[in-house]
């Protein structure tokens, strides 16, 4: 897939096998996972310093944290990013609006289509 060929990702996860699972998704895609975050500050400290091309999102993250400060920053960036979760779409804060939605749980066809949806140019 050459729209995906060494894109830069960062995934925020904090379900260490569910982040393995998707790394390993992602780069039988062609992406290059620079990094995996499972809370927000360590999310916002790698978007800083890595400069991710694409952010994958869950959601809900541990001790009662979203990625909602996440996709704020991807915004204002002006970085796309694809968030996934379990819960309807329609209860998404707003600014998720912005990003790519992946309901789960998502096929590697689910996936595949949502990653060409959100890097087309």
């Amino acid at each position: 897939m050459g729209l995906l060929h060494s894109v830069r990702v960062v995934i925020v996860e904090n379900d260490d096998l569910n982040a393995t699972l998707l790394q390993l998704q992602l780069e039988r895609e062609g992406l290059q996972v620079v990094g995996v975050a499972d809370t927000v500050q360590s999310a916002l400290g790698m978007i800083d310093e890595l400069r991710p091309q694409l952010a994958f999102l869950d959601f809900c993250l541990a001790d009662n944290e979203d990625s909602t400060p996440v996709a704020e920053v991807l915004v204002g960036r002006g970085i796309p990013f694809l968030v996934a979760t379990g819960m309807e779409a329609g209860r998404l804060p707003a600014i998720f609006d912005a990003g790519v939605k992946l309901a789960k749980p998502y096929t590697g066809s689910d996936l595949r289509g949502a990653l060409s949806r959100v890097l087309q140019p």
